[in-house]
């Protein structure tokens, strides 16, 4: 089996079969969705203003404004990723569509391609995105990287490189300027930050794709070689293969919560139960142990940490307040002091024998208690 690099050169100019381009398209309208809703997060507002003056240009973003190409795909996909409503895929634990479609646009617009070819780009970059983030392994985000960020941007790099008609040596070297661009760390869960790297990872694959074309030259392997991107951040270098049978991407999942895909199994089993909140006298949370580092929050004040808060969704969907609503996550539901006493009545605890997409949940009521497990 070749090397990821050689791998990912490859892969960029490969047929796109039609499940995984229905899947992509499906993708493409809920992003957009996700999207369009989070312009309407007037938190953002001064950091679209500041960069729109800095960076001109004719490329689309949302809310109506033009940029130049690399700060279209900046705003774009951070403002996609702004409710974290977006999707994902667990075989890598990242939201892939934020960090490549909106790279995808912006050069679509300016190559003047059609909507077939914008999906066919879409989809080989997200595949590309879950393959790299599988060869970075568990480690590289268990010790606090965020695979949306580093993966997300060579997905973003390799879709860039297929709409610009990119020869292999130019792929090659995309790829490598894209590993000194790759960043994203999970300390920024809960914060404007953690919309930022995805928008971070698509401004990073639309750059490294131009400069490619330009002639900028990078290491033989920035990505896997010698003190290249993988070797210095963690990177397990596990084996994967391009393509697959059946496309990575068509396992990939839509949120029916407007909050991180980690408490979604939990919101699911109290969704089941019919417990009233003023029965409730305690709730045990297991979960997988490596959600304990992403979404547990013990104490949020905002909405956007609430999203990363297993005692406040519980709280909020025992009480009523619908997690599928966008505009349940504001910072005076945090702040609420019966989602407070609620919330502090839940504990949450790690349990290996659980997978990444199981949680198990105790409710105790009075004397009785009724458990709950669920899978998404």
């Amino acid at each position: 089996m070749s090397g990821i690099t050689d791998q990912l050169i490859e892969f960029t100019g490969i047929s796109v079969p039609s499940d995984a381009a229905a899947m992509m398209r499906l993708s493409l309208f809920d992003w957009a969705a996700c999207g369009v809703a989070g312009a309407r997060e007037t938190e953002f507002d001064s950091f679209v203003k500041a960069h729109l003056a800095m960076h001109p240009g004719l490329h689309v973003t949302f809310g109506g404004a033009t940029a130049s190409a690399p700060t279209a795909a900046l705003i774009n996909g951070t403002l996609s990723h702004a409710l974290d409503y977006d999707d994902t895929h667990f075989a890598h634990i990242g939201h892939p569509s934020v960090a490549v479609i909106p790279a995808v646009l912006a050069l679509a617009e300016q190559t003047a391609c059609d909507l077939d070819a914008l999906t066919e780009a879409a989809a080989i970059g997200v595949e590309a995105s879950v393959a790299v983030g599988l060869w970075l392994g568990r480690d590289h985000y268990q010790i606090g990287y965020h695979q949306t960020a580093t993966a997300g941007a060579f997905g973003a790099t390799v879709a860039a490189c297929r709409l610009l008609g990119l020869n292999a040596t130019q792929i090659r070297h995309a790829l490598g300027l894209c590993a000194s661009m790759a960043s994203g760390i999970k300390a920024q869960f809960g914060t404007m930050a953690k919309p930022l790297n995805a928008g971070l990872a698509a401004r990073s694959g639309v750059e490294a794709a131009l400069w490619a074309r330009a002639g900028m030259t990078a290491a033989e392997d920035g990505l896997a070689g010698p003190l290249g991107f993988g070797p210095t951040h963690h990177g397990q270098a596990v084996d994967v293969e391009l393509p697959v049978t059946d496309w990575r991407i068509n396992s990939i999942s839509h949120k029916f919560h407007a909050c991180c895909h980690g408490l979604h199994a939990m919101l699911e089993a109290l969704r089941d139960g019919e417990t009233a909140p003023d029965q409730v006298e305690a709730i045990h949370i297991r979960t997988h142990p490596r959600w304990m580092s992403v979404c547990n929050i013990i104490a949020p004040q905002t909405g956007l940490a609430a999203k990363f808060s297993y005692g406040q969704t519980a709280a909020m969907s025992l009480l009523g307040h619908d997690t599928g609503a966008i505009g349940s996550f504001t910072d005076a539901l945090a702040q609420d002091t019966t989602v407070i006493d609620l919330r502090e009545r839940v504990q949450v605890s790690e349990d290996a024998r659980l997978s990444e997409t199981q949680s198990e949940v105790l409710v105790t009521r009075g004397m009785a208690a009724v458990n709950t497990c669920v899978m998404i």
